[in-house]
């Protein structure tokens, strides 16, 4: 009883501290497995090994960056040090937005997750029935199709236009096949470069993830959320108040579907906006994408994305259900 009477009492600002560490402590370790991964691209990856894997041809490559998230499943958090060092090993811009927009919707943990707060798991009673996993089946694609529009429009864009001064200077011409080899490191002095490089990541990512982290505190515990509920009754600002207010919560992509499931007042198609827009463009990422992108490249990115989601969900969604009954 006297440690119960000892506790503070409710206030603004502790509402604000509490929503800021809750959110800080689910972000930051993802943030922490990507700056590593990134630390060990940079030691161990061969720049050589991206030409040799990837398509010769720049937009079959692109089309294919769509599915890596398959294979290198990260949520948005901790891609965006990953892109960012796979640039500087050689990996093509496109092929890099391509990845780092969908990686947080394609992957298979994703998929799971949507199938299970949407209860799909219970329709779908073998491969034959996977048409009636509606939702999955509609974020997974559009998210894909969303990622591959925008890193062909990149295609057509120099480095040097899209990337921040410091991230073009780091990046690694690729080798002549007939060029010597770099004198070899030993692993000891390899991990020791790549702790060093995770360190500074993790530094200059997290500065930016804070900022964001704040805000979205403040607007989850400050503003009145049942303007919501007022919103989603018209039909013309559904769709742009959902997406929005996926940008000001932040969630992770591996437990947004449980967030917008139960939101009974928005269509699915609003629900499809805020599950694809969400992973790809929201306050923390607005932030953590300024220290890759140039401020301009961000912005563009912010207005591109809001404008071709907000138009595609719905006739997506459409789509998918016409084809699920067949």
């Amino acid at each position: 009883m006297f440690l119960l009477a000892a506790l503070p009492e409710p206030s603004r600002i502790g509402d604000v501290l509490m929503a800021f560490l809750s959110i800080l402590f689910e972000g930051a370790p993802y943030i922490m497995i990507g700056t590593v991964l990134s630390g060990l691209i940079a030691a161990f990856l061969d720049s050589r090994l991206l030409d040799k894997v990837l398509p010769k041809n720049r937009v079959v490559a692109t089309f294919a960056a769509g599915f890596l998230g398959l294979v290198f499943p990260v949520c948005e958090c901790a891609v965006v040090p990953v892109i960012r060092r796979l640039v500087q090993k050689g990996l093509p811009i496109s092929c890099a937005v391509t990845y780092m927009l969908s990686a947080p919707i394609m992957n298979p943990i994703v998929a799971i997750s949507t199938l299970t707060a949407f209860k799909e798991f219970q329709k779908v009673g073998g491969i034959g029935d996977i048409g009636n996993a509606t939702m999955t089946l509609s974020r997974l694609s559009l998210g894909y199709l969303v990622a591959v529009i925008v890193g062909l429009i990149v295609l057509r864009f120099r480095p040097s236009q899209i990337l921040q001064a410091k991230v073009v200077e780091g990046i690694s011409a690729p080798l002549p096949e007939d060029a010597p080899p770099a004198p070899a490191k030993n692993f000891n002095a390899k991990l020791v470069h790549a702790m060093r490089t995770a360190m500074g990541d993790f530094l200059d990512t997290a500065m930016y993830f804070t900022i964001g982290v704040i805000i979205t505190s403040v607007f989850n515990t400050q503003v009145n959320q049942s303007i919501l509920d007022t919103v989603a009754s018209s039909e013309w600002m559904a769709l742009p108040a959902i997406m929005g207010l996926a940008m000001v919560l932040s969630l992770c992509s591996t437990s947004d579907a449980f967030i917008a499931a139960p939101m009974a007042a928005f269509s699915m198609a609003a629900k499809l906006a805020f599950l694809v827009f969400g992973p790809m463009m929201d306050i923390k990422l607005l932030f953590m994408y300024s220290a890759v992108f140039k401020r301009r490249v961000v912005m563009a990115l912010l207005i591109g994305l809001f404008i071709l989601i907000g138009c595609l969900s719905e006739p997506w969604m459409l789509v998918i259900q016409k084809l699920a009954t067949k």
